[in-house]
């Protein structure tokens, strides 16, 4: 006998009993559900067996603690996660981030992306995330070795290349990668791809770094494709100014697009002239190498400096979130909207709130969630996996030209489920693409 259709309410009703108080959790799955209750009323086959209750439930979560020592002497303590959250189309595959605002919250939420993230770029990876309230910033070189060696003590017992593969997020590069790495290695006495963004010398991939912000300008370029437009003239809004957001801007700056705003926390600098590669390096090497803040850019260019402001009142063509979650509110979207813009990819995760996706997707604007365009990151992290499983290493060309199919890939998924009445609902498209994979595995599996 066939189940009952559900409503969103009736399941949202039912998660929020199941997990409450974790907000960010609540929205991440709200977003997706919107487009797979649906989905799943009309395939009766997922009702059955409660595929999306499950879907919704991490097969394990492992919280620790992990105590270092400051270099005063001090004995410090600090709480690690590692959430596993489904493993049916290959291992555990998710960052981890290091960062005051951890909580299991918003490791849920991450973790539950990752699930369809990783589906639709159609390498075999689960999902997972995980990470620390630990802070890397202002601690010493051996402040950061300590607590990342002792953090992977116990995480080494929950991974490896064929369980778990974590990888780097906000607050964890390669430096931190590097600490776990020999740990793990210690730990294990294996020399194994138990992680990815590794150092090139011991296993790591060309353009990792580069990889999510060049995936975010290679799926905008896919956008504009499909209708017969392209990058090159566009007017370029960005936020942030970390790892996903240079990267994201030299892509665009390469393609021929023009990009005059960059942001951090203190606020965001607006070059009318636009950013070219000159300045980006100077970017680079004021937030990677000095840690300064945007602020010193606009001193050097004598451009304005919009302190504690955001970038999206700027006119514009398109814009580029590459900051965090929910940095686009409603009053946001419609400025946006008010402004020209005519296409927005994420490049952070979930970085626009539930209310200003609709409005924005009511405004029937070029809309690409994060779990489709800033998949790149993982997608080269997967074959960071493939190549330490191979023994051997691809080019930085070969691996640019593999990500930019992947990309293109993904894109042409969204479109086959998003596409209806002249447009192309891309988070509808991401959404029920990554499903589908992961439901149908989950089937073939049985209940367990």
């Amino acid at each position: 006998m066939a189940k009952e259709a559900i409503t969103l309410e009736e399941f949202m009703k039912g998660l929020r009993r199941r997990n409450p108080g974790e907000t960010e959790f609540h929205q991440a799955v709200k977003e997706v559900m919107t487009h797979l209750v649906p989905y799943a009323n009309e395939h009766p086959k997922y009702l059955r067996v409660k595929i999306l209750e499950r879907l919704t439930e991490p097969d394990r979560i492992i919280i620790f603690r992990v105590c270092w020592k400051d270099d005063k002497g001090q004995v410090r303590t600090n709480r690690g996660y590692r959430i596993q959250y489904n493993n049916c189309i290959g291992p555990y595959k998710g960052g981890l981030r290091f960062h005051p605002s951890v909580n299991l919250s918003i490791l849920k939420f991450l973790g539950f992306e990752q699930i369809f993230k990783n589906s639709l770029t159609s390498l075999p990876m689960g999902a997972a995330k995980g990470g620390a309230d630990f802070n890397p910033k202002g601690k010493s070189e051996d402040e950061v070795m300590r607590f990342c060696q002792s953090f992977m003590t116990e995480l080494a017992k929950h991974i490896g290349e064929n369980i778990d593969v974590p990888a780097g997020d906000i607050g964890v590069g390669t430096r931190e990668i590097s600490y776990m790495f020999g740990q793990y290695k210690r730990l294990t006495n294996e020399f194994t791809g138990a992680l990815t963004g590794k150092g090139l010398e011991f296993g790591g991939s060309e353009i990792r770094k580069e990889a999510t912000g060049f995936g975010c300008a290679y799926f905008m370029e896919e956008m504009l494709k499909y209708r017969g437009e392209s990058l090159r003239g566009k007017t370029c809004v960005l936020s942030g100014s970390g790892n996903v957001a240079q990267y994201t801007a030299l892509k665009l700056i390469q393609m021929g697009a023009k990009v005059i705003t960059m942001s951090d926390s203190s606020g965001f600098v607006h070059d009318p002239d636009g950013i070219n590669e000159e300045k980006l390096n100077y970017i680079m090497d004021l937030k990677n190498i000095k840690r300064g803040r945007i602020s010193q850019y606009a001193k050097k260019y004598k451009v304005d400096f919009h302190q504690g402001g955001k970038p999206w009142n700027i006119p514009c063509q398109l814009a580029f979130p590459c900051a965090t979650q929910n940095e686009i509110n409603v009053i946001d979207a419609k400025e946006l909207i008010q402004n020209g813009c005519s296409g927005i990819a994420e490049g952070a995760n979930m970085p626009t709130t539930i209310d200003a996706l609709e409005v924005l997707q009511n405004a029937k604007i070029l809309f690409a969630p994060g779990k489709a365009s800033n998949a790149g990151g993982v997608a080269v992290s997967g074959l960071e996996m493939t190549q330490n499983s191979i023994r051997m290493a691809w080019s930085h060309q070969e691996l640019e030209e593999r990500l930019r199919g992947i990309i293109a890939r993904i894109h042409e998924k969204c479109v086959i489920y998003g596409k209806g009445d002249g447009h192309v609902d891309y988070v509808k498209g991401a959404n029920i693409a990554g499903f589908v994979k992961v439901a149908d595995a989950m089937l073939a599996y049985g209940v367990v």
